[in-house]
């Protein structure tokens, strides 16, 4: 049995991804520090940039569609506000696959936890508000 997913809703979290992305690494909010722990100067960021921009889009619309997926089944289960699964599904999603997956790989990549930190909490807020996007909208377009 596949989840009904509202396919509007995947489209607008994909978006919303960009958003927070480029919004959360400018330069303005942590995109210098984060240019820094990293490695990147201007030159860099510049050559190459459109294959991690592409990447990325693609890889916002899987995040979204499997968590509408997942809120979905997370609804047929425990029933009650659609909005509240979503988001519950999004932090618990996060928490056991991204923050646990990536606090490791970057303890192992010797990474600064400043950096770890950074990313954790741009993924949750990404997370959370994909979660929002997908519980108001709810599970499919009729």
């Amino acid at each position: 049995m596949v989840p009904e997913i509202n396919m509007w809703a995947v489209l607008l979290a994909t978006v919303s991804s960009m958003v927070v992305g480029s919004i959360w690494y400018s330069r303005r909010a942590f995109g210098t520090y984060w240019m820094k722990a990293v490695g990147h100067d201007e030159e860099s960021m510049r050559t190459g940039a459109a294959a991690p921009l592409i990447l990325t889009v693609i890889v916002s619309f899987i995040t979204a569609w499997v968590l509408a997926g997942a809120a979905a089944i997370a609804q047929n289960f425990y029933g009650g506000s659609f909005l509240a699964n979503s988001l519950l599904t999004a932090i618990i999603l996060w928490a056991g696959f991204t923050a646990a997956r990536m606090a490791t790989h970057d303890a192992f990549d010797r990474r600064p936890w400043g950096l770890t930190l950074l990313n954790l909490v741009h993924e949750l807020v990404t997370l959370v508000l994909m979660a929002l996007i997908i519980g108001l909208f709810g599970i499919s377009a009729q």
